[in-house]
């Protein structure tokens, strides 16, 4: 039988979902058989959908007339366990966006009702299906660095005004008394974050201590430069540092550090670099068309993002959401570019902090930036 799928939002990445689904349907795959979202569709989101699917902005009636074996859930992040909740209630099996939930009670919660109805929660970690993740796992296998010593990832994007306009949630913290925890490491760099956990493998893990530091050079609640690192017991730190503030737009990268050597590999281009030498990669898997066929063979076919992968990376959404306010940066040291929709904020010589801080396994704090403050607290 071909599963019904619905999806929940229609805008923004909401989109890139629609347009993945409406391919497997037209291929016969799946049926596309409606969506939801409390705002009126926009015109490429109903072009996506099928002349007869539903549309509708309560999620109950759309589960209701649809009857769905999947639901893809890309709404804004603190709506996520609820409408988890509803969809599985109403026997879905999950394409839960990042972060899936905000909170270490609520992935607990979250994953004994996975477990309980015995329903599949896949979490949109696309780079969870690179075909660079197995050829960088046999490599440290192989010993081709000797032993890891840490894993770092490292991000510097430009981000304008309209970003942070494109949605209510967009640069908050909170909204409407709740959390939503946006900010550099928790949306834009979450696949870093996540994707360095899972190389480390404490994807599955809870940190003994994480220490995040949160700074912002706009006005705004979240942070939009940051970095953090988070330790194991018995396994190797992973340290992350990012910012929205770049001077120039830069591929982002995880940086495995050996004793004989690194591995870095561009994570959203799939370009892996042994020592000095490049190493081919196949295509990425994609993981709604990996969901599916799990739900067809569930035996045959492991799910490449399941919810229990994101454990730790949702402790560091906890330690975001616990850290004190982003600390704003000297004036002196942010200058703004352009006006209108369009300024953007730079901080002058981010783009090589967040490498030095990639490359020293280092903080910002420990690097003695003329910006950054000591006396961050580790959570754990």
């Amino acid at each position: 039988m071909t599963p019904v799928l619905v999806v929940f939002g229609t805008a923004g990445h909401a989109t890139t979902h629609l347009r993945r689904a409406r391919a497997l349907h037209d291929r016969g795959d799946i049926v596309l058989a409606g969506a939801c979202d409390v705002r009126e569709p926009p015109e490429e989101a109903r072009a996506l959908l099928p002349p007869d699917a539903v549309v509708t902005s309560a999620p109950a009636e759309l589960l209701a007339r649809t009857t769905p074996d999947i639901a893809v859930v890309a709404t804004p992040p603190h709506t996520h366990l609820p409408l988890a909740k509803l969809a599985l209630a109403a026997g879905c099996h999950l394409l839960l966006e990042k972060p899936p939930v905000l909170d270490l009670a609520a992935f607990d919660d979250l994953t004994a009702l996975v477990r309980d109805l015995g329903q599949a929660c896949q979490v949109g970690f696309q780079s969870f299906g690179s075909a660079a993740l197995p050829v960088v796992r046999e490599a440290l296998e192989r010993g081709e660095i000797g032993t890891v010593t840490g894993i770092a990832a490292a991000g510097a994007w430009i981000r304008r005004d309209r970003y942070f306009r494109r949605a209510a949630w967009a640069g908050r913290r909170r909204l409407g008394g709740q959390p939503v925890v946006d900010g550099s490491l928790t949306n834009p760099f979450a696949h870093a974050v996540a994707t360095a956990l899972l190389l480390n493998g404490t994807a599955e893990a809870l940190p003994e201590r994480t220490t995040v530091e949160l700074y912002r050079a706009r006005d705004i609640e979240s942070d939009d430069t940051a970095c953090a690192r988070l330790s194991f017991a018995g396994a190797p730190d992973v340290v992350v540092a990012a910012t929205l503030d770049a001077e120039a737009d830069h591929d982002p990268y995880l940086l495995v550090h050996g004793t004989e050597g690194r591995i870095r590999w561009h994570y959203k281009t799939d370009v892996v670099v042994l020592g000095d030498t490049p190493v081919p990669v196949g295509p990425p898997r994609d993981l709604l068309g990996n969901l599916v066929e799990h739900v067809r063979t569930p035996d045959a076919v492991p799910l490449l993002a399941p919810l229990a992968s994101t454990r730790a990376f949702t402790a560091l959404v906890e330690a975001v959401r616990d850290a004190p306010e982003p600390r704003p940066l000297p004036p002196e040291w942010v200058r703004t570019v352009g006006t209108g929709p369009g300024r953007r904020f730079v901080v002058p010589g981010i783009d090589r902090d967040v490498d030095t801080a990639a490359e020293r396994l280092a903080l910002f704090s420990e690097l003695a930036l003329p910006w950054s403050s000591a006396g961050f607290r580790a959570c754990g």
